[in-house]
């Protein structure tokens, strides 16, 4: 219930007395925990909950390492969320799409474009599915870094896997035209959401407008 509500502090206090009351902590007990603590900014005590985990040899899963990703994008860790990914390899632990989502963002978050691209690269040979929320993310990355080149190409590997493109997609695209000052493909843009019935929305309409000026 605690972890439900964000109450992290809460949590961390139920987790405590199991632990002084001698009830075994499992991988269960320790995701949940976590998970609160990155609902509710607690990294630090999510990171301190992981090594606990090492010392009690409790078994991390894939949960686990997604829970403690999220807590570090939370909090603007993104160099330390990409330690968590490398070690989850190295710990064999299968990474699925959530984790890298959750990797990608922290590195938006933090305006390290070139390494939420760098992700978004190695996904296929890591057998990890891009998902739309995947695409958005890396685009909106690029874009906010006035990376225009790059969110467009992106863009267009969306198409090549056949993975449907939002609102969000499209709008972060022609964004992306504007800050590259290309006016013709931002109005291409605004005529294909019309042809796969994707709703444009105010924000379309004035970055498209804002591309022709």
């Amino acid at each position: 219930a605690c972890g439900r509500a964000g109450n992290w502090k809460g949590a961390l206090k139920v987790a405590s007395e199991m632990a002084n009351a001698g009830i075994e902590l499992d991988t269960i007990t320790f995701n949940t925990t976590i998970s609160a603590c990155a609902k509710g900014c607690g990294c630090e005590s999510g990171l301190l909950l992981f090594d606990e985990m090492a010392q009690r040899k409790v078994q991390a899963d894939t949960i686990t390492f997604n829970a403690i990703i999220s807590a570090c994008e939370n909090a603007g860790q993104w160099e330390t969320a990409l330690q968590f990914l490398s070690a989850m390899a190295q710990s064999k632990v299968e990474s699925n799409t959530i984790t890298f989502n959750t990797a990608i963002r922290a590195c938006d978050s933090g305006g390290a474009w070139h390494q939420a691209l760098e992700l978004f690269s190695v996904m296929p040979e890591s057998m990890v599915v891009s998902d739309t929320i995947t695409f958005n993310t890396v685009i909106v990355s690029c874009t906010n870094s006035g990376r225009w080149a790059e969110a467009l190409r992106v863009f267009v590997v969306m198409a090549q896997r056949e993975v449907k493109p939002s609102t969000i997609s499209f709008n972060s695209t022609i964004s992306a035209c504007e800050k590259g000052s290309k006016w013709k493909e931002a109005l291409q843009l605004v005529g294909a959401m019309a042809q796969k019935k994707v709703e444009a929305d105010t924000i379309t309409l004035n970055a498209a407008i804002s591309a022709c000026e």
